[in-house]
């Protein structure tokens, strides 16, 4: 039986996870873009962008769309029926979250994988990506907070008075109007009606030409940086006020570090503490979406290891470490022939 654990181990260890991940990635976007022909229907508290607006084919919603629906509730409601919907909405969510963590960014997110396939082929295409200078990431961290704060306070001011006025009714989804996932995922099943920009009001025409405009930055900035919508992701942001709580966790062993820095080199978020942080056992950052590469690339025996409920899953190694770089560099070699 030990030695049985043992070859399990050992080929966790040593596992490909960029392969592992791609099939995942892949999986879980045919699943979410095209499971609503198949009658597939995860719900509307889902922690990742399975667009509403991709009517046909989703297997699921963003909870996103719900939680501005539900915060549009006057004051002396909120302890009745109205609230109960919200809460209920609320604990629908935690519960999907808390299974996979943040990696429901990096493994499951559809938007997110859209983004790597354009890694990928800029990649194939040999053009260099730009990375963020610290200064600029620690600017730009605030914001996916602030739009969280207000994709749940706008539909909250519609019905409740602010010095004296209300907001229109066309805030109320005000997040999903400018959100890229509105007019990117209907194109994987034909629909282009998102496309364009609604006249019909002043605050429609406002959020539908922002909104067409930030799907634009959406792809350039995915074309010249990994995961560059991320960083400015209220979803991500929701993800972290929960992770504490969360069964899967990225754990840190300070003092097997020696700060090589090849965790940082390979992150796609730039997180610098992810090297330079010994102290924290627990190193998930907000921007984290746990794809683990990481892990994948450290060479000393446990310094990382992706734990589900205590228990490790995938560890550093260097046995594992050196296995990977060696099918790394004979992948190398094949494709310069």
């Amino acid at each position: 039986m030990n030695a049985i654990r043992h070859r399990i181990r050992r080929f966790l260890d040593g596992a490909d996870i960029r392969r592992f991940r791609f099939w995942v990635q892949l999986a879980a976007f045919v699943l979410l873009t095209y499971g609503g022909y198949l009658a597939i229907d995860f719900g509307s508290s889902l922690p990742t962008f399975s667009c509403v607006f991709n009517q046909e084919g989703r297997a699921g919603v963003c909870y996103l769309f719900p939680l501005q629906h539900h915060t549009q509730i006057s004051w002396d409601t909120v302890f009745g029926w109205r609230g109960v919907i919200l809460v209920t909405g609320l604990v629908t969510f935690v519960a999907w979250l808390i299974f996979l963590n943040k990696a429901w960014c990096g493994y499951v997110c559809p938007l997110g994988t859209i983004q790597d396939w354009l890694t990928r082929l800029r990649q194939a295409l040999g053009i260099r990506y730009t990375a963020l200078s610290e200064t600029t990431l620690r600017r730009i961290r605030p914001v996916k907070f602030v739009l969280l704060a207000l994709l749940i306070a706008l539909p909250l001011f519609i019905v409740n008075p602010i010095v004296g006025a209300t907001l229109p009714d066309d805030a109320s989804v005000p997040f999903c109007k400018i959100c890229p996932a509105r007019m990117v995922m209907p194109l994987f099943t034909g629909d282009v009606s998102q496309l364009s920009v609604d006249f019909s009001t002043v605050t429609a025409m406002a959020f539908t030409a922002v909104g067409m405009a930030i799907t634009g930055l959406f792809f350039v900035g995915a074309f010249m940086r990994p995961r560059f919508f991320c960083l400015f992701c209220p979803m991500s942001a929701l993800h972290y006020l929960f992770k504490p709580i969360g069964l899967l966790r990225l754990r840190k062993t300070g003092d097997k570090c020696t700060r090589c820095g090849n965790c940082y080199r390979v992150c796609d978020m730039q997180i610098k503490a992810i090297a330079d942080d010994v102290e924290r056992r627990h190193i998930m950052t907000d921007d984290c979406m746990m794809c683990l590469k990481c892990v994948a690339a450290c060479p000393e025996r446990d310094a990382l290891q992706a734990r589900f409920m205590g228990i490790p899953i995938y560890r550093s190694t260097e046995e594992g470490f050196e296995r990977r770089f060696a099918r790394a560099t004979r992948q190398e070699h094949e494709d310069q022939r």
